[in-house]
């Protein structure tokens, strides 16, 4: 019975070292095979854009290219904001399209704004969608970069615009541009 026992505790050691076999033969991670190119192990963070939320809103104005090619390549032309560095780009003067008679028409808006709250769009489109039980229409300036948003399901941020009295900027997180929100109230 002695004699037994032995080879029994082993057992269970050996076959664990026969099924592990296979694990041994396996290549690294990222290494390539025989005749095969390196590939990437994930997605490259893109720049602008792709769940990036910028740290603070603009402070200075970032003129846009007039030439209408992106200010760097792999960046829309509209108005966006750099991923790597936070930058704010396309925030131009623009008198005439934001100028509003009656700025903060209908109060100020009453939410946590900038990187403290994420909002998710609920429904409607650029002349008046809504979250939160809030309304906002984007400004006809900007109708032409909002072309590509979910409005009924992107996450934004709402940062102030320090330029234009009575606008907000929504930076939409998943493609990194903004434009010029008004408050139209509950």
């Amino acid at each position: 019975m002695k004699n037994l026992i032995g080879p029994l505790a082993a057992l269970p050691i050996f076959a664990l070292l026969i099924f592990a076999l296979p694990a041994f033969a396996q290549r690294p991670a990222g290494h390539p095979g025989p005749g095969t190119a390196p590939h990437p192990v994930g997605p490259a963070r893109p720049t602008v854009g792709g769940g990036h939320i910028p740290a603070h809103g603009p402070t200075s104005r970032t003129p846009l290219p007039t030439n209408g090619q992106p200010d760097m390549p792999g960046h829309p032309t509209v108005p966006h904001v750099d991923a790597g560095t936070d930058r704010w780009v396309g925030h131009t003067p623009n008198p005439a399209g934001y100028h509003l008679d009656h700025p903060w028409e209908h109060g100020h808006f009453p939410g946590p704004i900038s990187v403290h709250q994420v909002w998710r769009l609920a429904g409607g489109g650029p002349s008046r969608f809504w979250f939160g039980g809030f309304y906002f229409s984007v400004a006809p300036a900007d109708l032409a970069f909002c072309d590509g948003w979910l409005w009924d399901s992107d996450d934004i941020i709402l940062y102030d615009d320090p330029d234009d009295p009575g606008w907000y900027l929504a930076y939409n997180v998943r493609l990194g541009t903004y434009v010029h929100v008004e408050y139209l109230g509950t």
